[in-house]
């Protein structure tokens, strides 16, 4: 098993700090997360929410780059839709060089109604602007020397685009999906699958079980690290902390619910998605998924919490092989 972060930074201005201090806070955990032997970082972004969430995620990559040395980071997602995609390509292909090939790019579609409307796009767009977008990318990464693009939203003449990047023959393009034709579709066309925190166990089961069946279909050899899975973490430590938990867990499906397109838990306390419980509960949920297909796991701490990390490294990590001999002198 491999063990990742899926989240981001938030600002705390609303509490009378200043921006910067959610940010440094963020960069010393996903440090941490290195040092416990942590393998991915896939980073949250949204534009115009007032909530402080992250709005340029390559440029704060960009910096964890220069601070970490072994953990990959990635976007969650780059929402294609909205950007001229040579211009992403570029910035991309930049942090991959910059990382030392250690880049992820995550992309999609959208689906939150205020973000298309706040860039003035429709967002009965969003697939084909989604399609002409990767066409572009992936021609930047692949053609040698200078190409041409001419389509329906976008048209460059004699353009190369500068630096390369690290990874040949580009970085891994991931795909946030959820429904069983956007499934398929990332196995046939060559993206690795982000499912996604609010499926419930049987499932993300389900989904991985589609996405390798589509891949051996078309001849794509299964690699099971070619899924991650964001999971909540909420570990507790006695039958006292189990309701402040769930009360936690209700907050968080109270905000990013729409997220979820399947059936959801008749009850929080039914409710299998989250890491939530006592270690040996976590363990036993996250066994389940590794006897699924499972290979890599991505926690969402809504707090993104350095001691609940270290907590996880220390009772949770050690059971599945990943928890490094350099981790326990920093305690």
């Amino acid at each position: 098993m491999r063990f990742g972060l899926f989240g981001g930074a938030r600002t705390r201005r609303s509490v009378g700090l200043g921006d910067s201090h959610g940010y440094r806070d963020f960069i010393d955990y996903v440090q941490e997360a290195e040092r416990r032997g942590v393998a991915h970082m896939f980073m949250v972004v949204h534009h115009f929410t007032g909530q402080g969430q992250v709005s340029a995620s390559m440029t704060l990559l960009s910096y964890l780059a220069a601070k970490t040395e072994r953990i990959r980071l990635g976007t969650a997602v780059v929402v294609l839709p909205w950007h001229n995609p040579v211009l992403i390509a570029e910035q991309a292909a930049t942090l991959d060089l910059l990382s030392g090939g250690r880049f992820d790019f995550g992309v999609g579609k959208g689906y939150r109604a205020s973000e298309f409307s706040g860039f003035c796009i429709p967002p009965e767009e969003a697939t084909e602007r989604f399609d002409e977008a990767v066409e572009v990318i992936r021609k930047a990464w692949t053609t040698e020397g200078r190409f041409s693009h001419h389509g329906k939203r976008w048209h460059y003449e004699n353009v190369v685009v500068e630096p390369a990047p690290a990874q040949l023959p580009h970085p891994p393009f991931w795909l946030a999906a959820g429904s069983e034709e956007s499934i398929r579709r990332a196995a046939r066309e060559g993206f690795n699958l982000l499912l996604d925190q609010l499926a419930s166990v049987d499932q993300i089961i389900e989904r991985v079980g589609i996405f390798r069946e589509e891949c051996e279909k078309h001849g794509r050899a299964w690699q099971p690290h070619d899924v991650a899975v964001a999971r909540a973490l909420q570990m507790i430590h006695s039958e006292e902390e189990r309701a402040a938990a769930y009360e936690v867990r209700r907050r968080v499906v109270g905000v990013i619910g729409d997220l979820h397109k399947g059936k959801r838990a008749d009850s929080i306390e039914t409710d299998d998605a989250p890491l939530l419980g006592t270690p040996a509960e976590i363990i036993a949920r996250i066994e389940k998924l590794k006897a699924g297909g499972v290979a890599t796991i991505l926690i969402v701490d809504p707090n993104a919490s350095i001691a609940n990390l270290r907590g996880f490294a220390r009772e949770i990590m050690p059971h599945f092989g990943a928890y490094p001999a350099v981790a326990a002198a920093a305690e």
